[in-house]
Parts: C-alpha cells; structure tokens; sequence
C-alpha cells in the first residue's frame, strides 16, 4: 500500500509521543484519523485533540468495529501486546495492520537520508536540536521526533520524501510490536547515526545490558554506505562499538574521553549556556546554547559536527542554536507561585536524574532544590538501580519519592523501594519524605515549600497531575 493511497487509518495506542505524533501528521495531510489508548494525558492528548482526531478511552474490540467505515490501515503501538482486544479485533478480522517503525522503513525512509539520533539518554533533545537548526537554515527537512518541541510546530513532519532529502530521526532502542520483538531503530535505513550514550534501561525487555549492546551493534552495522557516525566516547561501550563500524567516525566527548571533539571553558548562566569547541585540542569555535547542563553540551557539540559535516555554515548553525527553545517536559518551566518555580522533566534512570538536578542547580544558583520523583518507568520500578538513585540526588537539597507505578506485575523480589531510598538518602544526610498519593504528595511538597525555592517534579508519565495540582495548591497556601 503507497502513502498516497491511505484514506483512514486507525492507530491503537495512540497517546504515545511517536504515535501521537504520526497521528496527527496524517490528519493534517487530509486522513481520517481515530484511534485509542489506556492513558491519556498532556501533553499528547492536548496535541491529539487539537489535531481534529478522534480518539476512544480505553481499548475494546468495538473502538474498531463501531467505526463507520472500515480504516485502510490499522497502526498498532509497541505497547499493545498480543492479548490486546482491539488489536485482536484488528488481526483477526482480517485489517491491514502494521507498526509505526515498520510503515516507514516501507513507506516513507527508503530514497530520504535519514539521520537517525540514538542512545540511551538525550536522544529526543539532540534530535529536536538538529531538526530545529536544519529548519532554522532553510533546508526544510524531515522529521520524527518523540516529544514536543517548543520550537518546531509538530512532532512528525513531512516536506518532501525525494532523493537525498534529509529526515532527522529518534531512533528508539524500544521494541517495535508483540509480532516484531527489534528495535524501532532496526527500520530507520540510517544513512548518519549520532549516538549519545549507551547505558542499561528499559529491564521489561532487555534481561542485562549485553542485550542492550547487541542491539545498538545492529544500529552500527545497519548504517548505509555513504554515512556517518557520530559517537560519544564517554562511554567505554560506545568506544567498543565503533570499531564495528563500516563508515566513518566522528568521535566527541568531554577532554578526558579522548575523543576529537571536546567542549571546554564551560559558562552557565540563567538564560545561556556557553561553551568553546575543540578539534583535536585546538579551538575552532564558540556555541551559545539557551538550555543548561553539561548533557545539553554534548548534545549541542553532537549537533554542531553534524550540521558542520551537511555543508551548514558557522552563522547558520549558531544563528539556529540561539534561537532553540527546547522540548516540553525537558526541565520546562511549568509556572511560578508565591516566589515557588515548578520544573518538569522527564528524567526516569539515574543518569538522566543527576544530570538533570545538576543543571538545574547550576541555572537558578543560589535557590533550594526540591525533588519530587515517581519511579514509573520500566526500569525504575524495578530494583535494577536502587542503589545508584541515591547518588543520583546528591544535587537536591530535599527529596520525596513516590510509591512507584503499578508494580503488579513485577516479581516481589525485583520491586524497587521507595521506602529504601528515602532511608538510604536519610543516611545521606538529604532530607527526604515518602509520597503514598498524589494528593498526599501535593500538600506535603507545598507545605514545605518556601520563596525562592525550585521544585522539580520527575516522572515520565502523568503523574496523577501532580504538577497543575501542586502549582493550585501553591496558590492556596
């Protein structure tokens, strides 16, 4: 089936960013679209609707049948499993169906030059970062980004699929269907590849982190004649599986990583980030960035080698760093009450968590930190990282953790506990309290909550809306 040929399509698991974002492409290109999820909540939800589709709470075989016409396609999400009604209903009954990842590699991916950005952490930043300055540059480029962009008007974009065309990418290491247990990465046909970073996460479907290298050597070894690598070498693994690679390297990293492009001489202040480049030691440039952090540096340094090597001038790439916004739920500010700042941030492993803190304390020098955490992802309800959470909140000058996320189906003996963390903090000499609920949670956080503090709430889900119920409550008290 061609893409022109499409005339409704039906995407079960829709609210997720990826997805919702595809769903929301197509309407505007003129498709009908419905579609339906578990959860629904901002900032997709919000995307979603605004789009025009229509969408069904929960999943039921009669979301599909209910329909008034039968959809030409049925696109169904990586986290539907192979129980799901409505994608039984879709199987079964004989619907076309497919995967997100697996509609692109046949319909959109094969003739463009895809630039595929990976890695365990920063993946959706740095991609975001890229499409924005290719925009910013008039190369008018493609894109697939899995969050919301301040700067970009949609998620998913297309301008034109010809030869050559550039389409910048967030290549998930996450698996792509129930029927298809790869990487989504495994369909992006990446012509560059920029990897950020290569840690364990995501423990419901990768048993220990060989598995998680294995996949990433499959992104290597997939990188089409031509192309190009871009590596972090501050990690060792990444370091290994370059080795493997068929094209050329570009490698950076911080100075003491060896790699051949470094940052140096880093200021970072309340509206800027600045920061010199070396080549092999020597400096070439200065970048100034509006985001902090010495991740977003990396991130930023990954970009600039990138657009460097596509043939962008030093005036278009800096012109289009000064003007980035950022990513929503990326330490966004979500509002200020009573002299009270309230971040949000999609920060779940330990590393995304200490250098997120890091680089909010290094913003609003001088301010008290609060963190407010909800283990919620795959990896974080488990006990995988128990021990490393405690140093990842080191940067905090207070810390409440929430009960996790439903860890019903979680063997007892891999649960993480929340209850252990506070007490190992405790030890630390961090003050700490424990979140049974999130209205008990909200009240505590703004009872202890005084001027000129900033508080940072971490989740990678909704959160009980805790952050729009503690900014209300702030107003109260």
């Amino acid at each position: 089936m061609k893409f022109n040929e499409i005339k409704s399509v039906h995407i079960i698991g829709v609210c997720g960013t990826l997805m919702g974002a595809f769903a929301a492409y197509l309407k505007r290109s003129g498709i009908a679209v419905t579609g339906s999820d578990q959860n629904v909540y901002p900032p997709m939800s919000d995307v979603l609707k605004d789009a025009g589709v229509r969408l069904f709470s929960g999943y039921a075989a009669e979301n599909l049948l209910s329909l008034p016409e039968r959809p030409d396609l049925v696109v169904i999400g990586n986290v539907i499993g192979a129980v799901n009604p409505e994608a039984r209903a879709a199987i079964d009954g004989g619907y076309a169906y497919t995967s997100l990842p697996e509609a692109m590699e046949k319909i959109l991916l094969p003739e463009t030059r895809n630039l595929v950005v990976s890695g365990t952490h920063g993946k959706t930043t740095t991609s975001t970062m890229l499409a924005h300055i290719l925009v910013k540059a008039g190369k008018n480029p493609n894109y697939f980004i899995g969050g919301v962009s301040k700067d970009l008007p949609f998620s998913f974009h297309l301008s034109s699929i010809a030869p050559g065309n550039f389409f910048v990418l967030e290549g998930d290491e996450y698996d792509t269907a129930f029927w298809d247990k790869v990487p989504k990465f495994n369909h992006y046909l990446p012509d560059d590849v920029i990897l950020t970073s290569v840690e364990y996460d995501h423990a419901d479907i990768y048993p220990d982190f060989a598995a998680v290298v294995r996949a990433f050597e499959g992104l290597v070894g997939r990188i089409r004649a031509g192309g190009r690598m871009i590596a972090c070498f501050d990690y060792p693994v990444i370091r290994e599986l370059v080795t493997q690679s068929r094209v050329p390297v570009l490698s950076y990293g911080s100075d003491a990583a060896g790699a051949r492009f470094a940052p140096a001489d880093v200021k970072i202040g309340l509206g800027e980030t600045r920061f010199k480049i070396l080549d092999s030691g020597k400096i070439v440039t200065e970048l100034a960035i509006p985001v902090p952090g010495h991740h977003n540096v990396l991130n930023a340094l990954a970009v600039w080698i990138e657009c460097r090597e596509l043939g962008l001038s030093d005036e278009q790439i800096s012109t289009g760093f000064k003007s980035f916004q950022g990513v929503r739920r990326r330490q966004e500010e979500r509002g200020e009450e009573r002299g009270v700042l309230v971040i949000d941030d999609f920060a779940h492993h330990p590393t995304a968590v200490r250098e997120t803190l890091r680089a909010l304390k290094g913003r609003y020098q001088g301010r008290p930190l609060i963190a407010v955490f909800e283990p919620r992802s795959a990896t974080s309800r488990r006990k995988v990282f128990q021990k490393e959470f405690v140093a990842a909140f080191k940067d905090a000058d207070a810390v409440f953790i929430s009960s996790p996320y439903d860890q019903s189906k979680i063997p007892a003996a891999d649960q993480f506990s929340s209850e252990q963390l506070v007490e190992d903090l405790n030890q630390n000499n961090v003050k700490t309290g424990i979140i049974q609920t999130v209205e008990e949670g909200v009240s505590l956080v703004a009872r202890e909550a005084r001027p000129g503090d900033v508080i940072a709430v971490l989740s990678n889900g909704g959160f009980g809306g805790f952050i729009p119920k503690l900014l209300n409550e702030l107003k109260k008290t």
